[in-house]
C-alpha cells in the first residue's frame, strides 16, 4: 500500500512499530533462529511512557530520558552527603578501623565487625564493659567519632573550616554526650517546664479559693496539667536524645514532640473557643487525636519520613499560633502582648525541634 507521493505505508508503520517496540533478543541455532521479545502489557487507559516514580507520584517521560534521570538521580545522593562523611580521608579511616578495630593508636578491644559492619560477638551492647554501657556507644560509633575527630584536627592544621559529618557539626564528646549543648538547652527547657506548672499549681491549690471537693475552680485546669506533663515528657526525650543519636531515642523524640504539638493545637482551640461540654471536646479532640495517633504510628512503624513530619509539625504550630494570636486581640486580654511574644517563639520551637 502506498501513495501518491511514493510513499509504502508498510515500510513506514513497520518502522514505527520498531521505534515504539520494547527489547527484542535474537539467537541463531543450527536449524533455526530464538527469537524473544519484550510484551508490553497496558490496559486502555495506561500509556507506556508514563512511569511510577513513588506511590503518590508518577511522570510521563521518553524512555531515552529514563537514564539521565537515573544518573541525575545518583548524582543528587552523593551531592545530598555531607562533606565530611564523603571525604576520602576519612571513609579510609572508618573503612580501616572496622577491619582492624583501632584508629591510630587507640584501640577498641571489643571492636570486631562482620562484612556488614555488624558486630559478630553477640549485640553491640554486649560489646562493651559494664560501666561503659550506660553511654550506648558501639563500635561503629566509636570509629566515626574517633575518625572525626582526627580529621577535623588535620582539616584545622590545614586551616580549613569544620564540615558536617552524616548531618551533623564535629561536636566533641563530652562525659558521655553526643550533643552537650543541645542537651543543656533541653534540660533548660525541661526545668523551666517543670517551674512553671509547679507555679501553676501552687496558685490553683494553694493560694485560689477551691469548691467543697477540693477541686479548682478553674475548668481547665486538667487540660493544662496534661500539656505540661506532655511538655515535660517532650523535653526529657530531647535530651536524651541530643544526648545518643540511636533509632529509639529519634523515635521517642519526635513521637513526644509531635504529641506535644497535636495537644497543644487540642487545647488551643478548646480555650479559645471556650468549650466547656465534655461532649463538645469530645467532638472537638477526637478527629485531632486519631490523625496524630495515626502519625506517630506512621513515624514509628512505616517510615520516618522527616520531610512530612517537618510539614505536619509546621502546620499544627502554625494553626494553633494563629488561634492563639487572634483571641488576644478579640478578646483584649490584657497579657496579650506577653501571649503573642512568647507564645510565638514556644510554638516556633517546639516546631522547629523536627526540622
Amino acid at each position: 500500500m502506498s501513495s501518491p507521493d511514493g510513499r509504502v505505508f508498510q515500510i513506514e508503520n513497520a518502522a514505527k512499530a520498531v521505534d515504539n517496540s520494547g527489547t527484542v533478543t535474537g539467537i541463531k541455532c543450527k536449524d533455526e533462529i530464538v527469537m524473544g521479545v519484550e510484551k508490553l502489557i497496558a490496559s486502555k487507559s495506561s500509556n507506556r511512557r508514563i512511569h511510577s516514580v513513588h506511590r503518590h507520584f508518577g511522570m510521563m517521560v521518553n524512555r531515552y530520558w529514563i537514564t539521565f534521570y537515573v544518573v541525575l538521580s545518583c548524582l543528587v545522593k552523593v551531592l545530598n552527603a555531607s562533606a565530611g562523611d564523603a571525604d576520602p580521608l576519612y571513609r579510609a579511616c572508618v573503612g580501616q578501623c572496622e577491619k582492624t578495630g583501632c584508629v591510630g593508636e587507640r584501640c577498641f578491644q571489643h571492636c570486631k565487625f562482620s562484612s556488614d559492619g555488624i558486630s559478630i560477638d553477640g549485640p553491640w551492647y554486649m560489646q562493651e564493659p559494664l560501666y561503659l554501657r550506660w553511654k550506648i556507644w558501639d563500635c561503629q560509633s566509636d570509629c566515626r567519632y574517633n575518625c572525626m575527630v582526627d580529621r577535623e584536627k588535620e582539616r584545622d592544621a590545614l586551616g580549613n573550616g569544620p564540615v558536617k559529618y552524616h548531618g551533623k557539626w564535629p561536636f566533641k564528646r563530652v562525659y558521655g554526650i553526643q550533643e552537650p549543648a543541645s542537651v543543656a538547652f533541653s534540660a533548660l527547657n525541661l526545668a523551666m517546664h517543670f517551674h512553671g506548672w509547679l507555679s501553676f499549681f501552687i496558685l490553683l491549690y494553694y493560694r485560689l479559693p477551691l469548691k467543697q471537693n477540693k477541686k479548682a475552680y478553674y475548668e481547665f485546669s486538667t487540660l493544662w496539667h496534661i500539656y505540661a506533663l506532655l511538655s515535660l515528657n517532650s523535653w526529657f526525650w530531647s535530651a536524651i536524645f541530643h544526648s545518643r543519636d540511636v533509632d529509639l531515642t529519634e523515635k521517642l523524640d519526635y513521637s513526644s514532640a509531635v504529641a506535644l504539638l497535636g495537644y497543644s493545637l487540642i487545647l488551643a482551640i478548646l480555650r479559645c473557643f471556650n468549650v466547656r461540654d465534655e461532649a463538645a471536646r469530645v467532638m472537638v479532640a477526637a478527629p485531632l487525636l486519631a490523625f496524630v495517633t495515626t502519625h506517630i504510628l506512621y513515624l514509628n512503624f512505616y517510615k520516618l519520613d522527616y520531610g512530612w513530619n517537618m510539614k505536619v509539625c509546621v502546620v499544627m504550630a502554625v494553626a494553633q499560633l494563629l488561634i492563639w494570636a487572634i483571641w488576644a486581640g478579640v478578646s483584649q486580654h490584657p497579657s496579650r502582648w506577653k501571649l503573642w511574644t512568647v507564645g510565638l517563639w514556644r510554638r516556633l520551637g517546639n516546631a522547629l525541634r523536627n526540622l
